[in-house]
Order: structure tokens, then sequence, then C-alpha cells
């Protein structure tokens, strides 16, 4: 048995590797902001500090966890209204999770577990899907603070030998969803027309409850020491194959029509909304060979069961 601190474990991402981790017969505590929301058998420590300012000093005596998962971040957002982007993600994404990474080894945690991000690498594949090595081409300041955050973690893991894991997801659904996933289902649901019908590019997505199942395993598997790896369902579908699979779940039928996809990027600079639109249309695959490889993990969702599970939970909301 493990004993692991997720950051943000009443989150949208952290409430499912709670319960994950409380199923596998794992102890977990829950660094959150705010009490409540946290999976059942999760014990709370409540620490408010912004950035993780202080967390060292606020640590709590006799909390000796194996492995800490930090999953809080300042999450992207299509219209960020901060003066300065840049420095508002690095304070929390890069400051904030080093702060968090030095109190965990000061208290003797050996593992650290970071939820990254596949913007960390790039926000396309260029023709192959991303591998873990792959050369960085950053494109917002979420994907650049994630990226930094990686190798300051990696640096204060040569000098202090503290293990850290980091874990590159790309679009996370699942119950809770929230952002585009959420906005395309509205869509759908509305019966929306959407210029979706031409769009062949593909995009891989993980369900919550297989990404969920991965951190458990890079959280306690002795082999997933000081490793990077990327986590997708597989399959990767296109946008417009996505949209159908939705309907079908939803029992509504996706409103497709086809639209070149260079007028599609035409109206998107035109409207000032050519990231918004790139990340409909534009291909992003991930490599998942590692983790499959050295884990020996695999999927326990397909992704019909992910967008099954998704589907009832946004039909419940509507009742």
């Amino acid at each position: 048995m493990t004993h692991v601190l997720v950051s943000g474990a009443n989150g949208f991402v952290g409430r499912a590797l709670g319960r994950a981790l409380i199923d596998a017969g794992h102890t977990v505590t829950g660094l959150v902001r705010q009490p409540g929301g946290c999976a059942e058998g999760v014990q709370e420590w409540v620490y408010d500090g912004k950035d993780f300012a202080g967390v060292a000093a606020a640590w709590p005596q006799g909390l000796k966890p194996d492995c800490v998962v930090h999953l809080a971040a300042r999450v992207h957002v299509m219209h960020d209204d901060a003066a300065d982007p840049d420095a508002a993600f690095r304070a929390t994404n890069v400051e904030g999770t080093l702060r968090l990474a030095e109190a965990a080894s000061q208290n003797g945690v050996r593992r650290f577990v970071f939820v990254s991000s596949i913007k960390a690498v790039a926000e396309t594949d260029g023709g192959r899907p991303l591998r873990e090595d792959d050369p960085a081409h950053v494109e917002d300041a979420y994907g650049r603070s994630k990226r930094e955050a990686e190798q300051a973690l990696i640096r204060y893991s040569e000098d202090t030998g503290l293990d850290v894991v980091i874990v590159r997801p790309p679009l996370v659904y699942g119950p809770q969803v929230r952002a585009n996933f959420l906005r395309l289902m509205d869509g759908i649901w509305r019966g929306v027309p959407l210029p979706l019908g031409a769009v062949s590019a593909r995009r891989s997505l993980v369900y919550v409850g297989n990404l969920a199942d991965a951190l458990v395993r890079c959280a306690t598997d002795p082999r997933a020491a000081h490793q990077c790896f990327h986590v997708a369902d597989g399959g990767d579908p296109t946008v417009a194959e996505l949209a159908q699979a939705i309907g079908r779940h939803l029992q509504k039928t996706a409103r497709l029509f086809p639209v070149p996809v260079g007028l599609l990027r035409l109206v998107g600079r035109l409207a000032r909304r050519s990231a918004h639109v790139e990340r409909l249309i534009g291909s992003l695959q991930v490599d998942t060979t590692r983790i499959r490889r050295v884990l020996d993990w695999n999927p326990p969702y397909t992704a019909d069961d992910g967008l099954a599970a998704t589907a009832s939970w946004y039909r419940s909301k509507k009742r």
C-alpha cells in the first residue's frame, strides 16, 4: 500500500484519481484550496496559500506520503485576461510546482508525479504522433509554463535525487468535463450545424478514467522512475468522427456540413480566432508506445466507454 498526496484532488481529474487510488487499496491525502469535493475515502489537507507560497512551513506534522501527484495548476483558457499571461502561468505552474516539490522532498517524499500537458511539446503533430523526446514547439503561455516546470523539476531531481515522473495528456474528457469538449456537446445537443464535415485531421484524447489509471501506475510502479510518458485512449478519431460518436451517445444527430479546411482557417484569421480554429482542424496525435512498453499499461476503458459515460452524465444534467 502506498500513501499518495494529490494536489487538486477535488478537481476534474483529481476526483477520478482519488477514486482509482482508493479502489486500488492506497491511502490518499488531497491537498486542496477549499474543503469538499474529493472522492470518498480521501483525507483532506486544506491549504490556500497562493502558488503554494509557504507550503513547506505549513506541511502537517506526521504527513509522510510516499508520492505526490501534482494536478493543481493554472489551466489553459482561450481568452486570458491576465495583463501578463506568461508571468501569471509561470507563478503558479512553475514557481508553485517547484515549491511543492521542494516541500515534498524535505518531508521524505520519494516520487513526484507532475501532470504536465501535450502542449508542453506542441499544438500539432507535424505529420506523425508526438513522442516524449520530440523537440518542443510551444505556442502559448500555458504550454511554455508546463515546459518550464518540467525542466525545473528535472534540474531539481538531478540536484536532490527526487524521483520525478512527467505525464503529458492531450485533451481529457469525461463526466464533469468543461471548456471546448463541453461546448461541442452543447452544440450537438441543441442541433447546431457544425462546419466540421470535411475535417480529416485526427486528435488524440484521453478519458479521465484512463488517465487516472495511468497516474496510479506512475505513482506506484518502480519502473516509472524518472520517466516521461504520453497517455491517450488510442484510436484517435477525426473531429467529425468524434462529433458523430458524441451524437450517437447523446441520442442526437450531429449536424455536420463540409467546409473546406482552408476556408475555416481564413475565417479564423478574420475573426482573430485562429488558435481556436486550429484546435478543431489541426492534427494532434500522441505516441503512447513508451508507457505501454515500460509499464505494460493499456487503457482499461475504450474511447467508446468513455464517450458513453460522458454522454450519460450530460444527459442527466438535461433531465
